[in-house]
C-alpha cells in the first residue's frame, strides 16, 4: 500500500479519486456494465435463486462444522502427498513462505492472484528479505509495475486506462511509446511473463475451493497463469483461508455456476483447475491460514461474511464503490464485503469503512451466497460507536440525533427551526463545511412538515 494511503480515511481518499470527474464517470459506467452482464447471466439460469440458496446452505453447514472439515481435508491432502502448514496469523503465514523459499534458495518467484497474500502483505515482506515476487495475473502485474495495490479483487487495475498501461509497459517492458493497443500490450505481457514462468522454481497460488472429501484444491483463473506457474515449478505453495473448505466435490457444481456469472457475467471461469497430488519430483505445500477468521466465526452477527467466494458482485453494484474507487477502502478486499471483513482485522484502523455505504441493500441482493452485507454494515456501525472507535464529532452528532428523534415535540420544533434557517440564511447550510453539500445542491426547504401537511389534508 502506498504511503499516501496510510492513516487516511475513506472519505479523504475518495475525495482524491473524485478530483478526476471523467475517470469517476468512466469507472462508474464500466462497473455498472459488468453488473448488467451479471444480471443477464443470472436471468438466463431459471434455477438461479435455488443455486444461491444451496450455496448459502452449504457454506452455513461448513461454518458450523469447520473443525471437522478442516481435519478431513488435512488427512486427505497428506495422503495425497501434500504437506500441510497451519498459520494462526499473517506473520506466521509469511514466515512459513519465507522458510520454504529459503530452503529452495530462490530469490525470484511467480505468484498468481491471491487476495489472502495481499491481506498478509506477502510481497513487501518477501521484498524486505531480498526475494522478488512476480505477479502473473495481468491486472495484478499492471498494478505491481505501477507500485499500487489492486483496487478490485477480480479486476485489479479497473481504475487504469489503457493509455496509462501503455506508458507503464513502455517504461518497464520496452514497448513502443504511445502504443496503447490492448491486443499488442497483452501479447507483450505474455512474452514477458512466459520468461518468468520458465525460470521460476517456486510458484505461489491462491485457492478458490478446498474439498474436504478428497483433499484437493480448485483454482479458478481466466488466464491460465496459476496452471502455468504451478506445473512448471519444482515447488507449488498454495495459500488458503480456513473458510475456503467445501464438503464434497459434487458441491463444486453449485459454486462454479455462481462464481463466474456473479463476477464478470461469463458462464464459467476459463480455467477451473484441480490440484490433488504433486507431480513426480514436485512438492505441494498448502498453508491454511486463520488470521482473524475464527474471531469472525465467533461473532454471530458477522459470521456469514465468511461465506464469501470473492466474486466482487457487491463491488460492481455498489454506488459508493463505483464512484469512490477501490483504493479509498485502504484494505486488501475493498467494497461492501471488505467493509465487513476489515473491522474484524483491526476495528480502529478500519472504523470508517462500515460508514462508506448508503445501506441501499444492492450488495445483499446480488451476493451469490446470500450474505446480508448491508445488515452487517449497519451492525458494525453500532459496534464501532459502542466500542468508542468513531470520531468524537460523529459520536456527538449521533447523540444529538438520538435526543431529537426520541422526543416528538423537540423533533417538530427542531424541524421548524431548520426550515426557517434554510429559507432565511441558506449559506449556513450550503457551504463547504457541510460534507453533504460538496457534490450536491441543497434541496429547497418545504413550506411545512409532512405531519403538518397530513393534518391539513385530513381536516379538509
Amino acid at each position: 500500500m502506498k504511503e499516501t494511503m496510510k492513516g487516511q480515511e475513506h472519505a479523504a481518499l475518495a475525495e482524491q479519486f473524485n478530483k478526476n470527474e471523467a475517470r469517476v464517470d468512466w469507472h462508474d459506467e464500466t462497473l455498472w456494465w459488468v453488473r448488467q452482464k451479471r444480471d443477464r447471466m443470472a436471468w438466463s439460469v431459471p434455477e438461479w435463486e435455488q443455486l444461491r440458496e444451496a450455496a448459502s446452505q452449504i457454506k452455513h453447514n461448513v461454518l458450523g462444522n469447520l473443525h471437522n472439515y478442516l481435519v478431513d481435508f488435512e488427512s486427505k491432502a497428506i495422503a495425497n502427498g501434500a504437506t500441510i502448514h497451519w498459520a494462526a496469523n499473517a506473520e506466521e503465514h509469511n514466515q512459513i513462505v519465507l522458510q520454504l523459499l529459503q530452503q529452495q534458495q530462490v530469490q525470484r518467484i511467480v505468484k498468481s492472484k491471491s487476495m489472502l497474500t495481499e491481506e498478509c502483505h506477502l510481497n513487501p515482506f518477501l521484498a524486505a528479505h531480498g526475494i522478488d515476487v512476480i505477479d502473473t495475473d495481468l491486472g495484478e502485474r499492471i498494478v505491481q509495475l505501477a507500485e499500487e495495490p489492486p483496487s478490485h479483487i477480480v479486476l485489479p487495475c479497473i481504475h487504469k486506462k489503457k493509455e496509462e498501461i501503455g506508458e507503464l509497459f513502455h517504461e518497464h517492458l520496452g514497448t513502443p511509446a504511445g502504443n496503447a493497443d490492448p491486443q499488442f500490450l497483452t501479447a507483450a505481457a505474455r512474452a514477458h511473463l512466459r520468461q518468468e514462468f520458465i525460470r521460476s522454481r517456486v510458484a505461489i497460488t491462491g485457492v478458490n475451493f478446498a474439498i474436504a472429501e478428497t483433499g484437493e484444491l480448485v483454482i479458478c483463473t481466466n488466464e491460465g497463469n496459476a496452471d502455468m506457474g504451478a506445473h512448471l515449478a519444482d515447488v507449488h505453495i498454495a495459500c488458503m483461508g480456513i473458510e475456503k473448505i467445501i464438503p464434497r466435490r459434487e458441491h463444486l457444481g453449485v459454486f462454479l455456476r455462481l462464481l463466474a456469472r456473479s463476477a464478470t457475467g461469463q458462464p464459467i471461469t476459463t480455467y477451473s483447475s484441480h490440484f490433488r497430488r504433486p507431480q513426480p519430483g514436485q512438492q505441494l505445500h498448502i498453508i491454511i491460514v486463520d488470521n482473524g477468521r475464527t474471531r469472525q466465526l465467533g461473532r454471530e452477527d458477522f459470521r456469514n461474511s465468511l461465506k464469501c467466494i470473492r466474486c466482487a458482485a457487491c463491488m460492481n453494484t455498489c454506488p459508493v464503490y463505483r464512484r469512490s474507487g477501490g483504493h479509498s477502502y485502504h484494505t486488501a478486499v475493498a467494497g461492501p464485503i471488505g467493509s465487513i471483513l476489515a473491522p474484524n482485522l483491526d476495528m480502529k484502523d478500519f472504523a470508517d469503512l462500515p460508514f462508506a455505504s448508503t445501506l441501499c441493500g444492492s450488495c445483499s441482493n446480488v451476493c451469490p451466497v446470500k450474505i446480508d452485507i448491508h445488515q452487517q454494515l449497519y451492525k458494525w456501525r453500532q459496534v464501532i460507536v459502542q466500542e468508542g472507535y468513531s470520531p468524537n464529532s460523529k459520536t456527538a452528532g449521533m447523540k444529538v440525533m438520538n435526543t431529537v428523534l426520541s422526543r416528538p415535540g423537540l423533533y417538530r420544533r427542531a424541524g421548524a427551526f431548520a426550515r426557517k434557517i434554510m429559507r432565511w440564511w441558506p449559506a449556513l447550510t450550503a457551504n463547504r463545511l457541510n460534507p453533504w453539500h460538496k457534490q450536491r445542491e441543497m434541496p429547497a426547504p418545504p413550506r411545512q412538515s409532512f405531519a403538518d401537511w397530513y393534518k391539513e389534508q385530513t381536516h379538509k
